[in-house]
């Protein structure tokens, strides 16, 4: 059997497309999964498990559905739905991982991530990340009205948006280098997990890297987006294949 990863589909209401082939790939392929990891960005904003949104609750059934026919979900919080919770984790059946998480793979660890956290050039979006991982702000956030917080996160997209336009428009190099994670950073995490194998997801640059610490050889699998086509990496205990749907 093979254990599945995704990340970074993004899925909104005003994207039916792919959240219609998610459906499809949970029903045609997470079933027959050994397991399925989701490894953040789920969603492309979330701002409470009071989340009102038909996309929410098409996917909670979903996944309910594979983890009722006996398939584990797990979930890594994203930069995007970093406050999903513990009631909708319930509903859609998934079990919340820390970030980072060690799990077992066919007999050999493995470390998942969400990936932002590799993305430390980026100094202003570590500050911003930092701040709203912070459990007081995010309870008094939670307790905001659900209209001001579904603005809030229009703004922050929006300005996330603006930010990127206006980075790539000046220096393209340095946008490429501060969007993608720091090669330092990557080695050291991987160094004090004493792991050769990291997954994550984040940067949207779907890749299989080779790289060597020390006397270790490891590999850093980067899964890819959902913007247009889905991205899937399957792990058996033969093979690891970096798919497109």
């Amino acid at each position: 059997m093979t254990t599945l990863f995704v990340s970074d589909l993004h899925l909104d209401d005003s994207r039916p497309a792919i959240t219609g082939l998610f459906g499809d790939f949970l029903r045609e392929q997470a079933r027959g999964a050994e397991a399925l990891y989701i490894l953040g960005d789920l969603f492309e904003a979330w701002v409470g498990d009071d989340d009102p949104s038909e996309t929410g609750a098409f996917v909670a059934a979903r996944l309910r559905e594979v983890a009722d026919a006996g398939v584990p979900v797990f979930f890594i919080r994203g930069n995007r739905d970093f406050l999903l919770g513990a009631d909708y984790a319930a509903r859609a059946g998934m079990r919340i991982l820390p970030d980072p998480a060690v799990v077992v793979l066919y007999g050999r660890p493995a470390l998942l991530m969400h990936g932002d956290l590799l993305c430390s050039d980026d100094t202003a979006y570590q500050a911003f990340r930092a701040q709203t991982r912070d459990p007081q702000w995010q309870q008094r956030f939670l307790a905001q009205p659900l209209a001001a917080r579904l603005a809030f996160a229009a703004q922050a997209r929006a300005a996330s948006q603006s930010r990127q336009q206006d980075m790539q428009a000046g220096d393209r190099a340095q946008f490429e280098t501060i969007t993608d994670v720091a090669q330092a950073t990557v080695e050291s995490t991987l160094a004090r997990y004493g792991i050769d194998t990291l997954i994550h997801g984040h940067t949207h640059r779907p890749a299989i890297h080779e790289l060597r610490i020390g006397d270790l050889v490891c590999r850093r699998i980067v899964l890819g987006d959902w913007y247009e086509q889905g991205s899937v990496l399957r792990v058996d205990a033969d093979n690891t294949t970096l798919d497109t749907l």
